[in-house]
């Protein structure tokens, strides 16, 4: 990847989170990097730290980069995406959009020209996709729409880009927002249950920032387990649960409470 540089349109949590999984990855170090925001002053205290270089606007960032990753606000994108279409459609320009509800068809209706030749579809190489913010330390989900206008060749480039830091999961059109709430939203229902973990280790004598290690390493190893194994959850669960023993008074506890039915319930408020 020495040989390509990447540009940001808009520079929040997200897209730093990308820019320091990067890094951390060896993929690419921050001086090939790009990145512009609204707020000049504020995105040149944030790509300091790795050395991102700053730009005022995004026809800077698609002039300066290979690969432009589409990082503002879904509702901005019409207003500050549609204007740069000739410079996307450029030779050598991969677009990567990281924005929920933006997919394929709704970015080759955006670039339609008025006599209805679609510029997406001839010219502007993208990919959408969802990203998650654990990806800053290379542990990442990566949902990404099954179709796109990449060559394969850009697509090789784009899973050696984004592979070492996440899992490139790649899923239907129909399916990339349930996707999204899985991958992308659920880590803050694990980050709740991480918190909860910690207070009933609190509540028990425990340090706090011990009973967070132990819930946090704890979801990483269950995942990783998973990951390895493929063995479904529910045997997972009953491995731990001897007859009689102590999980299974929690398992039984947490099912008369209704755990599970509440998981659901959250994705349900989102995707409902």
């Amino acid at each position: 990847m020495n040989n390509l540089t990447i540009g940001f349109i808009g520079y929040g949590n997200m897209a730093q989170a990308i820019a320091q999984g990067l890094v951390d990855a060896g993929v690419m170090n921050g001086g090939q990097m790009v990145a512009c925001a609204a707020h000049f002053d504020k995105l040149q205290k944030n790509t300091a730290a790795l050395g991102v270089r700053p730009l005022h606007n995004p026809l800077e960032v698609v002039t300066a980069a290979d690969v432009i990753v589409i990082a503002i606000k879904p509702y901005q994108i019409e207003s500050v995406i549609a204007p740069l279409a000739d410079e996307l459609a450029k030779p050598g320009k991969l677009v990567v959009s990281i924005a929920a509800g933006w997919d394929l068809k709704k970015y080759q209706d955006l670039f339609t020209t008025e006599d209805g030749v679609s510029v997406d579809s001839l010219d502007i190489h993208i990919q959408c996709t969802i990203p998650n913010t654990p990806m800053a330390v290379g542990k990442g989900v990566l949902v990404t729409e099954s179709v796109s206008t990449l060559t394969d060749e850009e697509t090789a480039t784009f899973e050696r880009l984004f592979g070492p830091i996440s899992l490139i999961e790649r899923v239907d059109s129909a399916h990339m927002n349930i996707a999204m709430v899985v991958a992308g939203c659920a880590p803050a229902f694990t980050d709740m249950y991480i918190e909860a973990l910690g207070d009933a280790g609190v509540k028990y004598g425990l340090q706090r920032a011990t009973a967070y290690r132990l819930a946090a390493k704890m979801v990483e190893g269950v995942g990783a387990l998973y990951m390895a194994t493929g063995m479904h959850p529910g045997a997972m669960k009953d491995a731990v649960c001897s007859p009689g023993g102590t999980t299974i008074k929690g398992v039984a506890q947490l099912e008369k409470d209704g755990f599970r039915g509440t998981v659901i319930d959250g994705v349900d408020a989102i995707v409902g």
